[in-house]
């Protein structure tokens, strides 16, 4: 057992005695009895879709979550599901709790908001970060720890590397499978654990959609992995894959998830008929057209950008298109010290793209982002493309304008 299993182990051990460890209610416990316990003030639920299950998990908890959870684990191979209401909820609830004191959080510095807020919240001091994407950094940051902190050379503390498989701002894939070599190389005593959240590939990539972790066949070294049903599966909630012992721990722990109502059981079912999708191939079919209209729209915009001459530093692609690695993904940041301007002017064509400033990306790193879908046409794809060639042309030619009269 390692020192993270035994320091769990020993806090839920330490609950039991004091008769004070929550544990999941058998779904079948409340059936037939008369209802004291849930929030169903006025007994609406009795005419909805589903009887009483307006609660926690810990004090209502249906059969169709449970069945949710038991398929989740077989569908993407781990040891143990568990439900949470949104990836926000599941990444604070895990970052708070399962790190202990003494341990290191390390990640990428694109990481996204609910994994701050939930280191925020946690007992652990060393909180570092490291250049997005570079498994370079990450190894120079792991070894400076290594080399400050002796708990961590002895296995006694941990390191926790918080990573995203595809980025939402930026439309990049995380070298997973070097930085599982990293983190294990360095870690040879078993001591080093990579979360990987997989809230925006998820249906995209991985065999039936599983995600990036299996089509890089790294679940077994992964872990906790985060997927989320509110991006491509269209639905609601998420479900923190991991071992047994953590999913107890958070059950006890998570803040997030024990204070909180339950998914209702409408969202239980849409998240149910989305992995069906996923199941019977049709999402399979779904992502090869998505992932070839991600490369016909990169391809149609360069050579737009090239042919009309537009200035990198009006319009430009953040992608990288001569990486070997480069694989095309559905979100694709548009980089532009004029992302408004561009995004109305888009809007007012019937496309909707949506600008992204600071906070939420860095000052200076202003874009209109694209989310491509399998349901967007090469045609939509065309008339975006024109769009924003239009609306730089146009930009160009007012500024040249400007510049023109201030010289009269």
């Amino acid at each position: 057992m390692s020192s993270l299993d035994r320091k769990l182990d020993a806090a839920l051990k330490s609950r039991e005695q004091r008769l004070i460890r929550r544990r999941l209610p058998d779904p079948s416990a409340d059936e037939g009895l008369v209802d004291f316990s849930t929030n169903d003030y006025l007994s609406l639920s009795l005419s909805a879709l589903h009887p009483r299950l307006r609660g926690s998990r810990l004090l209502v908890n249906g059969h169709a979550h449970a069945a949710l959870e038991a398929r989740l684990a077989r569908f993407f191979n781990a040891p143990a599901a568990l439900l949470f209401n949104s990836g926000f909820d599941a990444n604070v609830g895990f970052f708070s709790s399962v790190p202990q004191p003494g341990d290191a959080l390390v990640f990428d510095e694109h990481i996204h908001a609910s994994v701050h807020d939930g280191m925020r919240a946690s007992r652990v001091i060393t909180r570092v970060t490291f250049t997005h994407n570079s498994t370079v950094a990450l190894r120079n940051v792991l070894s400076h720890l290594l080399h400050a902190h002796p708990g961590l050379r002895s296995g006694e503390n941990s390191a926790f590397v918080a990573v995203e498989a595809l980025y939402s701002m930026d439309g990049t894939l995380a070298p997973l499978v070097e930085i599982v070599e990293a983190v294990e190389e360095l870690f040879p005593l078993g001591n080093g654990y990579v979360v990987v959240d997989e809230a925006h590939s998820t249906g995209v990539y991985g065999p039936q959609g599983r995600g990036l972790v299996a089509q890089l066949g790294l679940e077994d070294r992964v872990f906790a992995r985060l997927h989320t049903f509110g991006k491509a599966l269209a639905a609601t909630g998420a479900v923190m894959l991991t071992t047994p012992l953590v999913r107890d721990y958070l059950l006890n722990y998570a803040r997030s998830l024990i204070y909180t109502t339950s998914l209702g059981y409408a969202n239980i079912i849409a998240a149910d008929c989305s992995f069906d999708l996923l199941e019977d191939g049709t999402a399979e079919k779904l992502s090869a057209e998505l992932l070839d209209l991600c490369a016909y729209f990169l391809e149609t915009l360069r050579q737009s950008l090239h042919t009309h001459a537009i200035p990198n530093t009006l319009l430009s692609l953040a992608i990288n298109l001569a990486s070997p690695s480069a694989q095309p993904t559905p979100i694709i940041p548009i980089m532009t010290p004029h992302p408004r301007p561009l995004s109305t002017h888009l809007r007012a064509r019937g496309l909707n793209a949506r600008p992204i400033t600071w906070p939420t990306v860095p000052k200076g790193a202003d874009r209109v982002r694209v989310c491509l879908h399998a349901g967007n046409r090469r045609e939509d794809v065309d008339r975006l493309v024109s769009g924003m060639v239009e609306w730089a042309q146009a930009w160009t030619a007012n500024e040249n304008s400007i510049v023109l009269q201030s010289k009269l």
